[in-house]
């Protein structure tokens, strides 16, 4: 059978992984997906470099509609990145009758309800397992090899950077600035890491999840998002010694009147296996009802991982090539005339409707009455106490001081209800600096 022919959109650092990988296991996966698997064209705006990365048989060209006009490429990879040329580019090819391959995790969240209508009405694929997670096959576990069940939740370390920050964080006892400085040089983190340390990256790619998990469109505008900038080493610190660490979790969850989708900083306690996820590794914890608890480790990031990822997507597309359109797996693992009617059903609950326990750091001053009154607020509102933790004030702040720091465990509440305790602690008198918030999740 003549091979299906691939062209290559953008040929970074992914790009070149795909080229490599593609090169090196070519037998392999040709006997896997039943044909051959080529890459004939490639298109970056650096055409010399892209030269010397495939060689002097590819054809390069630095214009990317030159690929999507050609009438022999039959799958476009797409790894520009961004909202921008990237979706004009992917909405041409799907036009063309082309079938991409992307690793965009920020355009299919934001645009990919619009992509993924375009593709069905046309009969082409659109294939994005290396858009979460890198190397993990999160995306074909939740869409094939979990569909018997019903998805109850999902919690992911999903960005790397982040968690190779916490990580360092919790090892070093380094506040979050030092750290950052470090992650950047060493490659670990952008030059502008805002994307990643401010949770939109991992928001993106829970957005992809939780659509597939549950059923309903991409909604990432929906999702609750907050970063780890404001973590200090000493709740890194006071949370070790609770029995718990800190992790940045996408969390998307079936609730009784919705669906939560939300990342932050969470307590994990530190017998779960993801809270021992280390450094720039990824980690999702899904569960099922049949199934129980799966978890899924692994690389992140990186060119041979991600790439990984892509040519899986490939031989998928191989094999389904001639497949009958109504046949293949959906985009989003619910055939697509069930996913607008879901938005009624399960929408996406507001952060303040959230039910879920908290970590409270409260600088106070020392003195008598102070924890009564913190509590005595707690317990009108209605919310009980796990635990409390009340540090000696020259611990603190040094000898003679006057302040100490007081740590409060809850059991679940609404955030609503809490957002409006903290309202009334923050008012007291005796409370000297902003209340620090983490949520807690148990992942039983």
């Amino acid at each position: 059978m003549k091979p299906i022919q691939v062209g290559l959109l953008g040929i970074g650092t992914v790009g070149s992984g795909v080229f490599n990988v593609l090169q090196r296991n070519q037998d392999e996966i040709s006997r896997r997906a039943g044909r051959g698997i080529q890459i004939t064209m490639v298109a970056d705006l650096d055409v010399e470099r892209a030269k010397a990365v495939v060689g002097a048989d590819i054809q390069v060209v630095n214009d990317a509609r030159a690929i999507i006009a050609n009438p022999d490429i039959d799958i476009v990879i797409e790894l520009i990145g961004g909202y921008g040329i990237a979706r004009a580019l992917v909405l041409e090819a799907i036009a063309a009758g082309k079938h991409v391959v992307t690793a965009n995790k920020a355009l299919l969240a934001v645009h990919g309800t619009e992509i993924f209508a375009a593709a069905s009405a046309k009969g082409v694929m659109v294939a994005f397992e290396a858009a979460v997670a890198g190397g993990i096959p999160i995306i074909k576990a939740l869409r094939e090899g979990l569909t018997a069940n019903r998805i109850q939740w999902i919690a992911g370390i999903i960005n790397g950077t982040t968690n190779f920050i916490l990580s360092e964080m919790r090892s070093k006892g380094l506040d979050f600035d030092v750290v950052l400085k470090e992650a950047q040089r060493l490659g670990y983190a952008e030059a502008d890491p805002t994307f990643d340390i401010e949770g939109v990256d991992a928001a993106h790619k829970v957005t992809l999840m939780s659509a597939i998990a549950f059923g309903i469109p991409v909604q990432f505008d929906k999702a609750y998002v907050e970063g780890i900038t404001k973590l200090g080493a000493a709740d890194i610190k006071y949370a070790e010694q609770l029995g718990y660490r800190i992790k940045l979790l996408g969390i998307t969850k079936r609730a009784d009147k919705g669906i939560e989708l939300r990342v932050h900083p969470s307590l994990v306690p530190s017998k779960r296996l993801i809270a021992n996820v280390e450094g720039a590794m990824n980690a999702v914890v899904v569960q099922g009802d049949a199934v129980g608890t799966t978890l899924y480790y692994g690389k992140g990031a990186g060119s041979e991982p991600t790439a990984s990822a892509v040519i899986a997507d490939l031989v998928d597309i191989a094999r389904l090539h001639t497949a009958d359109p109504e046949h293949r797996v959906p985009h989003l693992a619910f055939q697509a005339n069930t996913l607008t009617d879901a938005m009624d059903t399960l929408p996406v609950l507001p952060m303040s409707e959230v039910v879920t326990s908290y970590y409270l750091r409260l600088r106070v001053a020392d003195q008598a009455g102070v924890l009564a009154k913190v509590t005595g607020l707690l317990a009108e509102a209605g919310i009980s106490i796990d635990a409390v933790l009340q540090r000696e004030a020259d611990e603190v702040g040094g000898e003679g001081s006057t302040q100490t720091d007081l740590i409060i465990l809850t059991h679940d509440t609404r955030e609503g209800t809490m957002d409006a305790v903290i309202a009334q602690m923050q008012a007291l008198p005796t409370v000297l600096a902003a209340i620090t918030r983490i949520r807690k999740e148990e992942l039983n």
